[in-house]
């Protein structure tokens, strides 16, 4: 497996559940993913969510993708650090790609609309075939 499965798999399983630390407790909640490219992992969220805040104190997250398959399922979990994005085409990409944000008073020029991405780190897939296995990681982004 390589990154482009990560890439695939992310975008055919959106909801994911991202990992956030605030004052040394884990903090996890479940989202709506934007898209993954060769890039990295896009989110959108909004600066009054306390997501926002704990990534400014501590960018490290992990998030994990599901698929749901029988019993068990597939999973993809992605760690790396989180960083800002502030592109105006992109604003405008989630705005059409999401346009439920114009109800919240959102538009690509809102100061309050974020984007934020894990560009680099690492990834591996869980299933129950290789639950006993060592996990073996994908390695993605610059410098790695």
């Amino acid at each position: 497996m390589d990154i482009q499965d990560c890439i695939r798999f992310a975008n055919e399983n959106p909801v994911c559940f991202l990992a956030t630390c605030e004052q040394g407790a884990p903090r996890v909640r479940c989202m709506g993913f934007w898209f993954a490219d060769s890039n990295g992992f896009y989110f959108q969220s909004g600066t009054s969510k306390e997501l926002i805040r704990q990534i400014l104190i501590n960018p490290a997250v992990e998030v994990c993708f599901y698929k749901p398959s029988g019993m068990i399922g597939e999973s993809l979990r992605v760690s790396g650090e989180a960083e800002f994005i502030d592109d105006a085409e992109l604003k405008k990409k989630v705005i059409n790609d999401r346009p439920f944000l114009k109800s919240f008073g959102l538009d690509y020029d809102s100061p309050q609309l974020v984007i934020f991405r894990i560009s680099r780190g690492k990834a591996h897939f869980w299933n129950m075939k290789s639950n006993f296995t060592p996990k073996e990681f994908i390695r993605f982004g610059e410098n790695l």
